[in-house]
């Protein structure tokens, strides 16, 4: 099944925007993407990056953001953060990080789903939805003879979807293929990296030049809405391995 659309999650870009925020746009939409994922951290701080957006006629159908309460940290304004995806033309808020203290237990993993579910009734009164992005530890950790993350979907309303980062299930343990295909009708969105499947940021690679099977996780995942192209490090020009990722995988969005 071809993709249907291809984003950047422009934390691979952090670095840049912290420089120039309508410049590092603008080589984005250059490189031929037509969507990004943005995050809600970045358009609380003023209109800079909406306005960027905007200018260069991207669309972000996809917006990260805390949903969930942390220790030390102030409350979620969950009113403000679907306010602000309602204004970027988000259709999903993606919770992109719990970090793996947050995952001791069963009943954190219950914890967790509650406020998820809690979220996503939320999000239903803005017209959105909630989504859940993974890191490896939650495939790592395992609780009733089932990994974190299995269970958490376990647990979770219909409503939640996934935002699977394929790379970190690998590097959890977990064959990404099945992992998908076993939990395709909740996954919507990947996010698509490639390497040597290890915790080493720096020597992640452009889609295609690694040891990910990133076409066949693409196959196995029906009711995808976009892949999101995405570098947690690079030991190059990160813009240079963006646009070879897209290069490999621009081909394969369906027109």
């Amino acid at each position: 099944m071809p993709l249907r659309s291809l984003s950047l999650q422009l934390y691979s870009v952090r670095n840049a925007l912290d420089e120039d925020i309508a410049g590092t746009i603008q080589r984005v939409a250059q490189i031929g993407f037509t969507q990004v994922e943005a995050s809600y951290k970045i358009l609380s701080r003023g209109p800079e990056l909406l306005d960027a957006i905007r200018a260069t006629d991207l669309i972000a159908p996809t917006m990260t953001s805390p949903l969930l309460d942390r220790e030390g940290i102030d409350r979620v304004d969950l009113d403000h953060v679907f306010a602000t995806a309602n204004e970027l033309g988000a259709s999903a808020v993606i919770e992109t990080f719990l970090p793996e203290p947050l995952w001791t237990s069963a009943d954190d993993v219950s914890r967790i789903a509650d406020e998820l579910n809690a979220a996503a009734e939320k999000a239903a009164g803005y017209g959105l939805r909630v989504g859940y992005h993974n890191h490896w530890w939650e495939l790592e950790r395992e609780f009733e003879g089932m990994t974190a993350m299995d269970l958490l979907a376990s647990k979770l309303s219909p409503e939640v979807v996934f935002e699977i980062d394929a790379y970190w299930v690998a590097v959890g343990g977990t064959d990404p293929i099945e992992f998908v295909t076993r939990h395709a009708e909740r996954v919507h969105f990947l996010h698509l990296k490639d390497g040597p499947v290890n915790r080493t940021n720096t020597e992640q690679r452009p889609a295609g030049q690694g040891r990910m099977p990133v076409l066949e996780v693409i196959e196995a995942a029906p009711d995808l809405e976009a892949g999101v192209i995405e570098f947690d490090d690079y030991d190059g020009d990160v813009f240079e391995a963006i646009a070879q990722s897209f290069a490999y995988l621009a081909p394969r969005v369906s027109a």
